[in-house]
Order: structure tokens, then sequence, then C-alpha cells
């Protein structure tokens, strides 16, 4: 929002200089961010008349000009342009002028003639050349020539105002506008404010009622719909005032119709439309929601297509304008218009800021729906609008106006005592001090019984609604600076982490120091994500929370699984030929107590990664070996290791996503801790990726439940260790890990570690055989173990399996 001082002193007086204003308004709440001054630059630019043109004796193209600046003598000033001509009145930097483009004018000879100041072309006045017409863009600028010589340019060329930036809060909606901002001067500096009356002259007899009228299909989307009649309108240019003030406001002038719906949205903050009556099939406007796919033709000459929740201004037969964003093409104002009806509607706020991010369409009008208008300001735009052109001699005004207003806004009324505020604020203002503020900004006080005062608030003050917000309105305005600063009372507390926040941490460090890289992705996903990670179409991770208004198309869902994210970021790397990737990602996935939500989605952290390429960094003294399922499945056992999580078992196991018979399941008891596997063919392509990946998930809950809590530390060992290898032959199918279990179990207390170290099948093994290795490592506390005491347990592991897997010895 921006407005010039100019505008609020139409309606307001006051001595302070814009500096000082802005910063009066600040420390009240109502942010400036920048004072501009339009004119900078131009404090030594004058206007001036060329007397004589003359050439120069020694130059083919330059020119001495003998120019009446307002000084008791004429000065000399020679140019190299062309389009001059005596008797023109132009701009004229003189000598010492700092220009806005950084140009400094000084004393200077031009081949051999003494110049002193220099003719301004609009390029270097730094002027708007958009608005200009094209012979005024190149060249000196020429002025009209009945323009006084010796004041100052920037009187003649409008920028002798300066402009307030503002940065509002976005409940700060009543600010969007001059009158709002006025309200709040008058309150700050204390002078009252003089706003215009508001009146209008029906002079045409045609009564709107008869034909034309307005209908909200959807009233939770439109609460109200105001429009006025004007005929005989003369479209043209806006007089000079009016473009100032627009221009001080950011809005470039097109015609006086639409310079005045956009003066009085600034003017009131309330947004308005106007229509080509005789463009409107069916004589009547229907404020509805769009239908699904129905084409819209905008004022920016796009066709696009309405989806089903877009809120739409239309006629009886089709769409005629996307509401309190941008106008249709077809009922647009022309020079050819002479019946104008202008809309003043109330739009739900959520409804229009959805709309403009879908369209991309954001506007002055847009942002003030978005924010909250003042439903009871609808007749007053109107009738400020119709006054505007009335007194400009370009339309007649028709009796009446059609209003459609089916659930009137009720007033809000706020009760409390001038002893709840001081408590509120700490502080101890007097209750008359308070009266004044509140209904210096427009609150009526309605009941002042017994120190309980009740006010009504304003419409246009939607952000008030309860006794912390009278506290604010109090504090502002009474002076954030005047309230003595007190430290907060309290118990002062340790701050610590949860106990999921440090287990995160260690799996973060563990990972990390393997040589993982940590990502961090957004936590959105797609149908589309499903299908190329081959989940099943009955796995309750389809079921996810849609996004009610997604940032875009590719990403309306919640995710509920991490490893979407870990394969976007894998293919997007390998894409750019980062072929050794090692990630990891620690996030939360959703999962919806039912569709569609009633109720916040439960939040689980999952952990997962993926590897894929060399196994070292590549270098003249490392190998070229490619990571396999068992780095993956090495990652996993050293962080278990560092988690403390220990007998566990791994099992053969399937995962969507992984290769059937190369995936491994961690568990304890019945529970899944953990998944590795090799990527599933399917899924690397629907990715395309073209080589081995392998991954790891794991649920943050179940290996926090498995993580030891208490733990002994004991010293080394006193005695040597004694070692025995054991080879046998097994069917194929028997598992390792259940054989590891039947040693440990038939062992005793003196098995201290078990290692595969060799599987073999081939032409020396029989068919639906496997001989497998290991080494048996025996060790006591209390004293060596001899062989007497170690060959027992040997027998009883080999009875045990044989017993168990019909294992035969090998020699």
């Amino acid at each position: 929002m921006q407005v010039s001082i100019k505008w609020l002193k139409d309606y307001i007086d006051f001595t302070e200089t814009p500096e000082q204003l802005a910063d009066k308004l600040t420390m009240a709440g109502i942010p400036v961010e920048n004072v501009v001054d339009p004119g900078e630059g131009l404090e030594k630019v004058v206007t001036g008349r060329i007397e004589k043109l003359e050439p120069h004796q020694n130059s083919d193209h330059l020119q001495i000009c003998t120019m009446n600046v307002g000084l008791a003598e004429n000065i000399i000033i020679v140019t190299g342009a062309q389009n001059v001509a005596e008797g023109q009145v132009v701009p004229v930097a003189m000598v010492g002028a700092h220009l806005p483009n950084g140009m400094k004018i000084s004393k200077g000879k031009l081949r051999g003639v003494a110049s002193n100041g220099m003719l301004c072309s609009a390029q270097e006045l730094k002027l708007d050349l958009e608005k200009l017409p094209e012979e005024q863009k190149t060249g000196i600028f020429i002025l009209p020539s009945d323009t006084p010589v010796g004041i100052p340019a920037k009187d003649v060329l409008g920028l002798n105002d300066v402009v307030l930036e503002f940065e509002l809060t976005a409940n700060r909606a009543d600010c969007f506008s001059v009158f709002g901002l006025v309200r709040e001067i008058a309150a700050i500096t204390g002078n009252k404010p003089h706003f215009p009356e508001i009146k209008v002259n029906e002079d045409d007899n045609t009564k709107l009622n008869d034909i034309f009228s307005v209908e909200i299909a959807d009233p939770d989307l439109c609460s109200r719909f105001s429009t006025r009649m004007l005929k005989n309108v003369k479209i043209g240019p806006s007089p000079e005032w009016m473009q100032q003030r627009l221009e001080g406001a950011g809005i470039r002038s097109i015609n006086n119709v639409v310079d005045v719906t956009n003066f009085v949205m600034i003017e009131l903050g309330h947004p308005m439309h106007a229509y080509d009556y005789d463009k409107i099939t069916g004589k009547k406007l229907i404020a509805r929601r769009a239908i699904e796919g129905e084409e819209l033709h905008t004022l920016d000459d796009t066709s696009r297509k309405a989806k089903g929740e877009m809120l739409v201004i239309a006629d009886s037969e089709k769409a005629a304008g996307l509401a309190g964003i941008m106008g249709g093409f077809e009922t647009e104002i022309t020079d050819t218009t002479t019946t104008v009806v202008l809309e003043s509607a109330d739009f739900y706020g959520p409804c229009i800021r959805r709309t403009a991010r879908a369209c991309g369409l954001s506007s002055e009008a847009s942002g003030r729906f978005e924010r909250g208008v003042d439903s009871e300001t609808t007749i007053k735009a109107l009738d400020r609008a119709a006054q505007l052109l009335q007194e400009m001699g370009a339309c007649t005004v028709c009796e009446g106006i059609v209003d459609v207003y089916p659930n009137p806004k009720q007033a809000n009324y706020v009760t409390f005592t001038p002893e709840q505020i001081n408590n509120h604020l700490g502080t101890n203002i007097a209750k008359d001090v308070m009266l004044n503020i509140i209904t210096s900004v427009g609150f009526d006080v309605t009941k002042d019984e017994n120190d309980e005062i009740t006010v009504k608030v304003p419409s246009w003050r939607n952000d008030v609604t309860c006794m912390a917000d009278i506290s604010e309105e109090i504090a502002r305005l009474h002076g954030f600076d005047k309230i003595k600063s007190t430290l907060p009372n309290g118990v002062s507390m340790q701050g610590t982490q949860s106990a999921k926040q440090t287990f995160i941490d260690k799996v973060k460090a563990s990972l990390s120091s393997q040589g993982l890289y940590e990502t961090i992705s957004f936590a959105l996903t797609n149908e589309e994500t499903f299908n190329k990670l081959n989940i099943p179409q009955d796995s309750p991770l389809r079921k996810a929370v849609p996004i009610m208004n997604p940032l875009s198309d590719e990403y309306p869902l919640v995710r509920t699984t991490l490893l979407s994210s870990i394969f976007d970021n894998l293919a997007r790397n390998l894409a750019r030929k980062n072929d050794d990737v090692a990630l990891f990602e620690v996030g939360s996935v959703f999962f919806p107590k039912a569709l569609p939500v009633t109720e916040l989605p439960d939040e689980v952290v999952k952990i997962a990664g993926a590897i894929t390429g060399r196994r070292n960094a590549q270098g003249w003294n490392q190998t070229n070996d490619m990571v396999d399922f068992y780095d993956a499945k090495g990652i996993i056992e050293e962080l278990l290791a560092n988690l403390r999580v220990t007998r566990y078992t791994v099992e053969a196991g399937t995962h969507y996503a992984m290769h059937p018979g190369k995936t491994a399941l961690f568990k304890k008891g019945r529970d899944v801790i953990a998944t590795v596997g090799e990527v599933h063919p399917a899924v690397l392509s629907a990715y395309g990726i073209t080589k081995p990946v392998y991954i790891f998930e794991l649920d943050a809950t179940t290996v926090m439940k498995y993580m030891a809590k208490d733990f002994k530390y004991k010293a080394l060992p006193k005695y040597p260790a004694t070692s025995r290898d054991l080879a046998m032959l097994v069917d194929v199918d028997v598992n390792a890990a259940d054989i590891e279990k039947a040693m440990t179990k038939a062992a005793g207390q003196n098995l201290t570690q078990i290692t595969l170290f060799d599987v073999y099948t081939g032409k020396q093994v029989e068919e639906g055989k496997k001989s497998l290795a290991f080494s048996l490592t025996f060790q006591s506390n209390d004293k060596t173990l001899t062989d007497a005491e170690i060959d027992p347990a040997i027998e009883k592991i080999v009875a045990k399996l044989q017993k168990d897997f019909n294992a035969n010895l090998r020699g």
C-alpha cells in the first residue's frame, strides 16, 4: 500500500514532515517502509523559455540557446538536441543541479562557447516513459507553451509530492485505504479529519430495479452484491488531480470510469468494477461458483478454464469476470461505452486468495478482498464513484440501487474494565484516557457503568474481537515508549531435548559418520509416485492426506513413505551425473485416521536411505568396486550398534520397492525394525535409473522401543580366547542365522562369538546342499579354557545341528 502526502492532506491537516509522520505511524503500529520523494534531484531544475536559437559556429550539430529562466538576465546554454525551437518551454537544469540519473551540472565550454546549464530530456528527469507520447520519449522534454518560466520543474511535472510506502500487517485491512490512514493520523495528531460529503444527484429518471437485477447464488462466497447504473457516459481522460493521486498510489491512469473505480478503491478501501451495460446478456449479474471447465475470457485478453471452487460474476449466459480479481473481456469499458453498471460487493477472502493463486493473478483488488473488506461500505463506494463521475460531467445517474444483502453483518461489541486493560498491559492508564483513545479511532461507547465499559466496534475493524484487541489499541496509541519495561515473572527451567529428538540426533550422527549425506525434502508427493514405487493398490500407503490448496498440481498429497523423497533426490543426482550417491533422510510421514480428513493425521517418523555407485572415492590408490547389498546391510548393522539395539535376527523378506530374494528384514520378535534390499527393477525403470541401487527403511518408534535403556560396562578379559572352526553341509534353504541360534543355545556361556567365514556351493557339494563354515570363539572371565572343557561344548553343538538341521560335518 502506498499513498501520497497530498492525498492524505485532502482529508486532514497536519504539520508534521513526511518523515515525522512516518515515524509516528510506525510507532503506532502502522509501519511505513519507505518515504519516497518523486522529485528528488530536481531541486535546481526550473522551467525556461527558448528566446533565441542559433547554430554553433564551430559545430555542425550544436545549437546556442538564449534561455529565459525567470532571472534578471537570460542565460546561454549549448545543446545538441534537434527537437527544440524558439518559443518552447523546457526543463532547465541549472548549474549545481544533481539530476536523478546521477548527472551533475556544472559550468563549461562547448567548442568555445560557455554553457550555463542543460536542457533536460524525460530520461534525464527519470520520468515514466510509458505514460508519454512517442515524440516526448526522446530528445528534450517539451512543456506546454503556457507554462510559466522560472518555477520549479517538479511543480509542473506533478512531482512535488511525497509518497509513503506502507508495510501493513494482514489484520489491518482498514488501513489499505486513505480513509483508514486518515483515521489513524487523526488519532495520532489529535486533528479532526474532514472527509468529503458523499451525495449523489439521481438526475436520470430511469429506475434501475426496472431494467437490471442481481442474484447471489452462493452466499457463502459473496455476502453482499450492490450495483448502480450510470447513463450518458462520456469516456475520456481523468482530471489532472486524480491522475496525480492515482500515480502516487502506484496506479496508472486509463480513463475516467476506470480511474474513478481505482480512486474509490484506494480512498475507501473497497474494490469496485465497471461493466458495459449493453454487453451484459439478460441484463442480470449473478455471483456464483464457476462451472467446472467453463471458459472465461479476462481483461488481460487471456482465456482461462475455470474450476468449480472459483467464484465468478456471470450474466444470464456466461461468466463475465473472476470475482474480486479481474473482469471479463466481453463486458469491459471501451471508448464506445455509454451506459455503465458499477459493482461493489463483499467476497469471501480465502476463496479470492485461492483463485488468485491458481490463476497467477494478483491485484490491488484481490489483495484487499483477501484481507477482508467492510461489507457496510458497498453503497458508499457506489455513491462516491457516481458522485465523482457526475462532478466531471461524465454521466447521469439512474434512480435507485440494486442491493442484495441476505445476511447483514451484525455489530460486534466488546466489554472490558480499565483494571483489566491495565493488568494486561502492566500500566496505570486513567479511564478517561482510555476512552479518548478508543473513541478517536471510531469505537462507540455504548455502556459505561461501574467501570465496566462496552464499546461498539466499527464495521471496518474486523481485527478487533475481544478485550486483548482493545488493550492493543490503547497501548499503541498511548505509546509503547510510555510503557515501562519489566522483567517477566516465573520459574526458570532448563530446556532439554525429548527422547525422540535425542534419538534422531544419534541416527543422523551415525549415518553421517558412515559417509551418507543428509537430505531434507518437502513432505509432499503425488499419486504417480505410488505407482513408481510399486505400491499395491490396496496398500494403506496410498491413502494419503490431500492438500486443499496445493502449491502446484505436482504435489497435491502429503507423503506416506519417506522413499518417495529418497528416490526423487536420488534420480535428481543421477540425472546430473553424480553417479556415486549415498544419502539418507529422517522425516515424518502422515497417515489419516479416515478420509476425508476430520481430525489430525498420525505423524510417524521414518528413516530411509539409498546408496549406489563406487564403494570408495575415486583415486589412484582406491579400487573401483561397486557397493552391493552387504554395504547397505552393514550400514544398518552399524546404526543399530550405535543405538544399542542387539540380539536381533536377519531373515529374508519382501518389500514393495525391493527386489524379490534380495531383501532382508531386521527383526526383534515379530517387529520389523529395519528393511534392507536391492531396488526392484520396475522401480528403477520408473525413475529412469539404469544401475543397481540399495535402500533401507526404518521406523523410529520401533527402533526406540528396542534401544537398551540400562547397560553395564565390564573390564577387558584377563584370559585368552580359544577358537574352533566347524564346516558343515546343510540344505540350501537353511538360514545361517538359525544355525547360529542353535549353536548359542547348545554351547553354554563360554561361547562368546560366532563368525560365518565361508559359504560354498559347487561341484564338491551335492545338489541341494551348501557348505557353511563358522569360527567359534570360547572365552572365560575366570580361567584359561582347556580342550577338555571346550570339546563337550563342541559335541553338544554338533549333536544339536545334526538333530535340528540334518547337518553333516565336513573334514
